[in-house]
């Protein structure tokens, strides 16, 4: 059985989740936000072996940790294509605004919007949803109907569109169109605040209305 558990990581208070089953022993990270040494901890001590990192989008509050997360575990990262632009330009991932100093990274595999990856026994589908930045993504775990939304759809809210890149008419057309027809009983698991499901969503959400 999936099990999924968090920590509030960096400046930002962003979620770092935890995806893995006991019976497998196998799992993911997704979004390592910052302080790489307590998301090895948390996995240590979660008991889990994970396979891949996945990063919703390249804003320095969801990827500070990765390159020695990645190292550590041995492990790939993945990020939508659209995003290279975005881990490759400290404008666009705000390393240069919100920290002082630019800086740029790579992830390992780039996903194009649709494509379905099968890590650590999980069926999951990108989900590409620009808006908050040019292509950031979204993951659907199709069987267990869990989404990491990262700053896209939050609960009652939705992501930043003033940053570089970013369009509050794209993002909102993407999640009614993209993320709206998913099953309304799916679990939505946000970049920052608590968790929602998408038909609470379609329901309260004012800014997708």
């Amino acid at each position: 059985m999936m099990k999924i558990e968090h920590n509030i990581l960096g400046m930002c208070a962003t979620n770092t989740y935890y995806v893995y089953d006991d019976a497998t022993g196998e799992g993911l990270i997704v979004d390592p936000a910052d302080n790489a040494d307590a998301i090895i901890a948390k996995v240590n001590a979660l008991g889990f072996v994970p396979k891949a990192i996945l990063i919703t989008h390249g804003h320095f509050d969801h990827i500070m940790a990765m390159p020695k997360v990645r190292e550590h575990f041995g492990i790939k990262a993945y990020i939508g294509k659209t995003e290279e632009q975005v881990l490759h330009d400290p404008q666009m991932n705000l390393t240069g605004s919100f920290m002082g100093s630019g800086l740029t990274m790579d992830a390992d595999e780039y996903l194009a919007d649709g494509d379905i990856i099968e890590v650590a026994g999980y069926k999951i589908q990108a989900i590409e949803v620009p808006g908050h930045t040019i292509g950031g993504m979204c993951y659907h775990f199709v069987d267990e109907k869990v989404l990491f939304s990262g700053d896209t759809l939050f609960c009652e809210s939705v992501g930043r569109s003033d940053f570089p890149g970013g369009s509050g008419a794209a993002l909102v057309r993407a999640i009614r169109e993209k993320l709206f027809v998913l099953p309304g009983d799916t679990k939505v698991y946000p970049g920052h605040m608590e968790d929602t499901t998408i038909e609470y969503e379609i329901s309260h959400n004012y800014f997708c209305r």
